[in-house]
């Protein structure tokens, strides 16, 4: 392996394409190596760009604006690290030979709910999830009955939850429809799910190269309106369902191919496990792997990106708890207890410009024998931080 200085338009270089706090942390990676890292977002200073190199501010969703900045930057890698991307650009940039990670084709399926639930169910034969597409409101009111309720109502490309509801009747109908529609992402085609009584959901990290797979410890969570709230490493399993998780998770990530780590959200009853989705990037619930594991998913991303041995080790139980704001301010402050910064404790605060309600700022991580204790104190901690 051959190691270089970061020196414009010669050395190793990534681009990533959305640099929020994920981003943020694998630019960060990036760095400790050596990989020049340029950071590309909607917003000026976003988190990754306080890191990067060098950083632009774009419309996303332009496939000019993200093409004219991969001609001009010529990076090795380019790696996608949301969902609201113009997908064009990825194909385009393929096309004239760069290489996006894992591959443009991936990025497509995942980013949209119809596109990944259909390969799994369909081409790859998961189990899934009852679910029907619709458009209209007249759809919508004949697929949540045909699912049955309660059903879970969300559109089809989205991110951290935005425009998802639980419907549990036929007066919920309406309210499920205007939520859809407010979210964030592509609100014109929406998925109807069956709402499946697991006892929990998992993220499986799986870290993916050439010459090997590598699965993360179960995570276990808590999500709040579509989004994560807590996470906690490892979630106790029984070995079937163990078994079964990697075994859906090699499935989906051979489907996909490419390189770099995937998160593979999955439903548990008992011993049967469903598929959900999967994202081809590291995931918000994995940060507690920056306290969990000897290489965080961010550092086995970078790796499994540049085809790296991935040496991945589970060192300790532990927990992650998300901090969102509570208003909108311009620079935010917080203020946090003198228990964020215990032997056992790492506090991350992301750097963004500005807070709205809602927007996750920063996380606690919390390493203990007991995962279900760490994730108690990681809660506490989150519980004592303030809006300034």
């Amino acid at each position: 392996m051959i190691f270089t200085t970061p020196l414009k338009d010669k050395s190793t270089k990534i681009l990533l394409l959305g640099s929020g706090e994920l981003g943020k942390e694998v630019a960060i990676e990036a760095n400790r190596l050596g990989i020049e890292v340029v950071a590309v977002d909607r917003y000026a200073d976003a988190p990754a760009a306080l890191v990067a190199n060098r950083s632009y501010v774009i419309d996303m969703l332009d496939a000019e604006q993200i093409l004219e900045v991969v001609r001009r930057e010529k990076p090795t890698y380019i790696l996608p690290e949301i969902e609201a991307i113009n997908i064009d650009a990825l194909f385009t940039a393929e096309e004239e030979g760069f290489n996006v990670i894992p591959n443009a084709k991936a990025v497509s399926l995942t980013m949209n709910r119809k596109g990944i639930r259909e390969f799994a169910a369909v081409e790859l034969g998961l189990k899934t999830s009852g679910y029907e597409f619709v458009s209209t409101k007249e759809e919508l009111e004949v697929a949540a009955k045909k699912i049955g309720f309660p059903c879970v109502i969300k559109p089809v490309m989205s991110s951290s939850g935005h425009g998802q509801s639980i419907c549990k009747d036929e007066n919920g109908i309406a309210d499920s429809w205007e939520i859809a529609k407010e979210g964030r992402g592509d609100s014109s085609e929406l998925i109807v799910e069956e709402f499946v009584k697991f006892d929990y959901e998992i993220t499986l990290l799986t870290a993916r190269t050439e010459n090997e797979t590598v699965f993360c410890e179960p995570i276990g969570h808590v999500q709040q309106d579509g989004d994560y709230i807590f996470s906690w490493q490892p979630m106790e399993m029984s070995d079937i369902a163990i078994a079964k998780s990697k075994e859906i998770a090699k499935t989906v990530t051979d489907g996909l191919s490419g390189r770099g780590i995937f998160g593979v959200e999955l439903f548990v009853k008992g011993d049967e496990v469903y598929f959900s989705e999967v994202s081809p990037r590291p995931h918000d619930t994995g940060m507690v792997t920056m306290i969990t594991q000897n290489q965080s998913e961010f550092a086995l991303h970078v790796r499994a990106v540049l085809g790296f041995p991935l040496n991945y080790q589970f060192t300790s139980p532990g927990a992650s708890a998300a901090y969102k704001s509570t208003k909108h301010a311009e620079n935010p402050k917080l203020e946090v207890p003198a228990s964020a910064f215990d032997e056992n404790v790492m506090f991350r605060m992301f750097g963004k410009p500005e807070s709205h309600h809602g927007r996750r700022l920063a996380v606690v991580l919390v390493s203990d024998e007991d995962a279900m204790r760490a994730k108690e104190q990681s809660e506490n901690i989150v519980n004592q931080i303030k809006d300034v």
